[in-house]
């Protein structure tokens, strides 16, 4: 297949304006043994039709698409639980390998789980125990398994679980079941932390999150064992928290740094580094992201970690929200531009200008509240070829633009002008044709029902 028309085809397969005719064509589609393109099974809202089609397609790898999209219902996704495919099964139960910071993942019904869980292949059940869109529900069910490693995936729902239930976990015939329940059980038994500290590979964790023994606290300290993971544990004395702040290693009084019982002045009268980049996981505030009292300590502390932790919420109030879009960090405005539905529209702009084509500029551009107004008349002659992308996005923009930004220098401009349904039509079907544009071109909701059929044509789609 000429690499355009692959291209081209690649576009259609994302085209909202596909008709489903065309659409169930590209379906059955076998791509030379590569299947259909992947935007098309992915599609969101795909009618009972095109699921069928892909459920019975020949290409495993088809199959596989459809198990990992993030926008099919669970549903329909759960009727490859008797695929003949074993690493068709595994992918459904794994689920999606990614998905945006803005998705989430319905999980599987928990009867689906069952099944799977039971499947013949290993590596099926192994990927579903992986898998991180297991409903917690379904994950408490595994308490009493009867495979070790469904048992040990249950400690993580320990809150859920009976006391019975932890009882026998504690107890578990299996070791590896057994420090799983213990790394839960010891945040409020001491007896069982001091259990774990005598094992090298629960201790780091163990002195992190476990309630201590004043005396097993003195001695990590004068051993220098795990400081830096001592340093965040809630039960530390307060004496020994003071001798950890003024501690040789940085990490160590980093850590101090962030605990939540500190008092503002406190906290910024220890020594401490954060490097530009550190993107900040304090548990405390990211165990609280939806409480607005944790949120509010977090959002108003002169801590960069506590800032940029906080600003993972979603669920930032309208003055916190204000507050942590003046911090002037540039590691807390990227964080706002992905996680909070309201950030403000000067905000997105400084990621999108500081950070051009990453990631993070990405998905500042996608926000909800990017700017579109007036942006053609502030970009169109922008010297910088990311900015005159910009300019199609206003509504405002004519035809006569989006065709002149069509032929611009920068492949990216370029594409963006052919993927806009204002794009003149001799233009659009001209750009079917140019290598660089013909995914763009293809995706075009403008692009009339002939057209879409002539590309499925010429990449040798079956009618």
């Amino acid at each position: 297949m000429v690499a355009f028309h692959a291209s081209a085809l690649d576009g259609l397969a994302r085209n909202p304006a596909l008709p489903a005719p065309l659409l169930l064509r590209l379906l059955a589609f076998d791509g030379g043994g590569d299947g259909p393109p992947r935007h098309a099974l992915q599609r969101a809202g795909l009618p009972e039709a095109a699921v069928a089609v892909i459920l019975a397609h020949p290409n495993p790898g088809a199959r596989i698409d459809f198990a990992q999209s993030t926008t099919a219902e669970p549903a329909q996704r759960a009727r490859l639980a008797d695929d003949p495919s074993p690493t068709v099964r595994a992918a459904l139960a794994y689920g999606p390998a990614w998905h945006g910071q803005r998705t989430r993942v319905a999980p599987l019904p928990d009867g689906v789980c069952a099944r799977l869980l039971e499947d013949p292949d290993p590596s099926v059940r192994t990927a579903l125990l992986d898998s991180p869109h297991l409903a917690l529900s379904f994950v408490a069910s595994l308490a009493t398994h009867r495979d070790p490693a469904a048992r040990r995936s249950a400690a993580r729902a320990w809150e859920r679980l009976s006391p019975d239930e932890r009882s026998a976990l504690l107890a578990d015939p299996d070791p590896e079941v057994r420090r799983a329940a213990a790394l839960w059980e010891c945040r409020r038994d001491a007896r069982v932390t001091a259990e774990l500290l005598r094992d090298p590979e629960s201790a780091a964790e163990a002195l992190r999150r476990g309630l201590l023994h004043r005396a097993d606290a003195e001695r990590c300290v004068a051993e220098r064992t795990h400081l830096a993971a001592l340093a965040e544990n809630p039960s530390l004395p307060t004496d020994l928290v003071e001798q950890l702040a003024v501690d040789p290693d940085e990490a160590v009084r980093l850590a101090v740094s962030l605990r939540p019982e500190l008092g503002e002045t406190r906290r910024m009268t220890i020594d401490f580094t954060v490097g530009a980049f550190d993107r900040g996981n304090v548990e405390w505030v990211r165990d609280g992201l939806a409480d607005p009292e944790v949120l509010r300590r977090a959002a108003t502390s002169a801590h960069p970690l506590l800032l940029r932790t906080a600003a993972q919420s979603p669920h930032l109030p309208p003055d916190l929200l204000c507050l942590l879009a003046r911090t002037e960090d540039p590691m807390v405005e990227d964080l706002l531009g992905v996680h909070h539905p309201d950030t403000p529209e000067e905000v997105l702009m400084r990621v999108y200008a500081r950070l051009g084509g990453t990631f993070s500029a990405w998905m500042a551009e996608t926000h909800p509240r990017f700017p579109r107004e007036g942006l053609a008349a502030r970009y169109a002659d922008h010297p910088d070829g990311n900015y005159r992308r910009l300019a199609v996005r206003d509504p405002a923009a004519t035809p006569a633009l989006i065709e002149r930004l069509s032929h611009d220098p920068a492949v990216w401009t370029r594409q963006a002008a052919v993927g806009d349904p204002r794009l003149p039509l001799p233009r659009l079907r001209e750009a079917l044709h140019v290598p660089e544009l013909a995914s763009s071109a293809g995706a075009n909701p403008a692009l009339p029902e002939d057209e879409m059929a002539a590309v499925l044509d010429r990449a040798g789609v079956p009618a």
